[in-house]
């Protein structure tokens, strides 16, 4: 059975300020968690003012309290940035307070601008990112061994529970350290990356831990629904517009200047060979591409990113793609 769940970027947008997006990611979450979705996670970028937050355990901490079933967390804090330690205090806290329903996905990006990255690390060194992943969890579920550097030490608070923890990536190469760390895995298709490899490196070198005793995968899709396909071609021009020349823009941009932009020739050949990038349709459509890559990556729980300008549309979206799976017999909820 598939669950489907939310990615949210918090992306900026024309005509709006920060606290719209901000309110709006609030009732993002309030509504899908209501059609059913299994996980809300918000992601990480620094020094990029097309983002509207950069502290996704902020994030985190907001949108939980403002839900009440749907799990809600990171997708992902870029760990390299950070003390192990602290990310397993911040995270337990974060569970104690949302028993069951706090998720803390990392990743090794820098996750932003290079002068936010040298600013995060000024006179630190980079940590090894395999034994970070090693630290997190001896800290998450207490099991610092004698022969650990900081032998004793517990993050706090101590609880009886766990947050889910998951490892994100675009390549094989993050398939097999989430394969040899014996922890759920995360692809993020929408990179445009190809993950069948990166997933089948997962599978086939996955090492049973105190995380997780079998493989778990999830891969994360850019959609784009509407009623008609005429419609979500238009929704998309947004985005296409935000990839396109996105440094010019500086927001997402509204549907109507996507569709007057003077695109350059080199600007049109590019969007034309970034487009199978994005599930883009009426519910039919996109349904038989979403069942597609389930199949292709053998995965139960389907990530979804909706890049929309309207709200109302974007809500819509999420709306369509929960009832086109529901119909599919496909399970998006336990």
């Amino acid at each position: 059975m598939v669950k489907l769940s939310v990615l949210e970027h918090g992306y900026m947008k024309e005509g709006f300020e920060t606290r719209d997006i901000l309110k709006e990611a609030t009732e993002l979450a309030q509504y899908t968690e209501s059609l059913g979705y299994y996980r809300f996670w918000v992601s990480e970028l620094h020094g990029v003012p097309v983002f509207s937050f950069s502290s996704p355990e902020v994030m985190v901490a907001h949108l939980a309290s403002h839900t009440s079933r749907i799990r809600v967390g990171s997708g992902g804090i870029m760990i390299p940035h950070y003390s192990a330690y602290k990310v397993a205090e911040n995270f337990r806290l974060l569970e104690g307070l949302y028993p069951g329903r706090i998720d803390l996905g990392i990743g090794r990006s820098t996750g932003g601008m290079h002068l936010a990255n040298i600013a995060l690390n000024e006179q630190r060194r980079m940590p090894e990112y395999s034994k970070q992943i090693d630290d997190l969890i001896g800290y998450l579920y207490d099991k610092i061994d004698k022969k650990h550097r900081f032998v004793g030490l517990k993050a706090i608070p101590q609880i009886d529970t766990v947050p889910e923890l998951w490892l994100l990536g675009s390549s094989s190469a993050s398939g097999k350290i989430a394969a040899k760390h014996g922890v759920p895995y995360s692809f993020a298709q929408f990179f445009g990356t190809h993950g069948e490899e990166a997933m089948y490196q997962y599978v086939s070198r996955f090492e049973p831990s105190v995380v997780t005793k079998t493989p778990k995968g999830m891969i994360a899709l850019n959609v784009i629904c509407a009623d008609t396909e005429g419609e979500a071609r238009e929704l998309a021009a947004s985005y296409e517009l935000f990839t396109t020349a996105g440094d010019q823009i500086g927001a997402l941009p509204s549907r109507k200047t996507a569709l007057n932009y003077p695109y350059t020739v080199a600007q049109k050949a590019y969007m034309k060979s970034q487009a199978h990038l994005n599930i883009v349709g009426n519910p039919e459509q996109v349904k038989e591409k979403i069942i597609e890559n389930i199949e292709t990556y053998k995965v139960d729980e389907v990530m979804i990113v909706s890049p929309i300008h309207d709200f109302e549309a974007r809500k819509r979206s999420f709306q369509l793609v929960a009832e086109m799976m529901k119909e599919e017999k496909f399970q998006n909820n336990e």
